[in-house]
């Protein structure tokens, strides 16, 4: 098969030819027909990735879609020609930046049936990370007022549709260019360089602040999330929690906080079981109509692999960036 192989940290990634993959027990040998580009896929690619490192020479890319091939020992539930999505490896595993890819069972589910071979696999990574902050710690559901950082990017664009199809009212913040995609994900629109915390608090909360704040950020944007959030219920959920915070905006409020690290189950194979359970909630959300991907307009075969990346690192991406290995 062909697979882009990184060599060496920092560097352009190799096109090369590499043995077909062979499924062993619990997996599924896929044909891989879209693999989403996410930014830490970059990150992975310069080394800037501690938690999340992959040693040369490695297949990187995290999400994929496509159709299985061969089906492995103990494996019931998918069948050849079945087509399958999910967060697959790219850390710790062979990544869908291949022709071929043998995954885990676990970590896939069939495709949503009103979606694409790209659109699918722009959801993996985002969806399930929107969805072990808001479902799994934060317990988002009808009438909650959620505020959802970054809501044009990868993660908190799906993140407000997940929190509206439990039923929340969803405030999103972005730049003043993402104000019109996140009002269109249907969010109440926040232009973090014109108002202050304090005021968009007051504005849309009357000072109580908001049930649950998602933060796709980090930084600064998380410590103002510990001053959103409404005392004594509130929660903050963050999946960038990297840096060095204080406490203490949050626990005057007394208030809470959970990190998503959304990598465990490729790191540690705990887990696996839930994130294939997450893909298939995110399928029956996008067969529903309630979830939508936002796609770069151009996709990208394998051959060009290396400017689908410097499209996610120069920022000049509008949605995620796709590439087809087999194209």
């Amino acid at each position: 098969m062909r697979a882009a192989v990184l060599t060496a940290y920092n560097s352009p990634l190799l096109v090369d030819e590499l043995p077909d993959p062979e499924p062993g027990r619990g997996e599924v040998l896929v044909r891989v027909m879209a693999s989403g580009v996410n930014p830490l896929d970059i990150k992975i690619r310069r080394g800037e990735a501690p938690h999340a490192q992959m040693a040369p020479p490695a297949v990187l890319g995290i999400d994929m879609a496509g159709v299985v091939e061969a089906v492995g020992p103990r494996v019931d539930r998918f069948r050849v020609g079945d087509e399958v999505f999910g967060m697959t490896g790219g850390v710790g595993l062979q990544g869908s930046l291949a022709e071929l890819a043998a995954v885990d069972a676990r970590l896939v589910a069939h495709k949503p049936r009103t979606l694409s071979m790209a659109q699918a696999a722009a959801l993996p990574l985002g969806f399930i990370t929107s969805w072990e902050g808001l479902v799994d710690r934060a317990g988002v559901g009808t009438g909650q007022q959620v505020l959802i950082h970054g809501g044009a990017g990868g993660v908190g664009f799906l993140a407000v549709q997940l929190a509206l199809a439990r039923g929340a009212q969803v405030y999103a913040t972005g730049s003043p260019s993402s104000q019109a995609v996140i009002r269109g994900a249907g969010a109440v629109p926040i232009d973090y360089t014109a108002t202050t915390v304090d005021d968009y608090v007051a504005a849309h909360t009357g000072g109580e602040g908001f049930d649950v704040v998602a933060d796709n950020v980090g930084g600064a944007t998380l410590d103002a999330s510990f001053t959103a959030v409404k005392r004594y219920t509130g929660h903050v959920v963050s999946a960038l929690g990297w840096g060095t915070h204080s406490l203490a905006p949050l626990s005057f409020r007394g208030a809470t906080y959970s990190g998503v690290f959304t990598l465990m189950p490729l790191l540690t194979g705990q887990g696996r079981d839930h994130h294939g359970e997450i893909v298939a909630e995110a399928a029956a959300l996008a067969d529903s109509g309630r979830l939508v991907p936002r796609l770069h307009p151009t996709t990208f075969p394998l051959d060009a692999v290396n400017d689908a990346h410097a499209t996610v690192e120069n920022g000049s991406a509008a949605g995620k960036v796709v590439v087809e290995p087999n194209s």
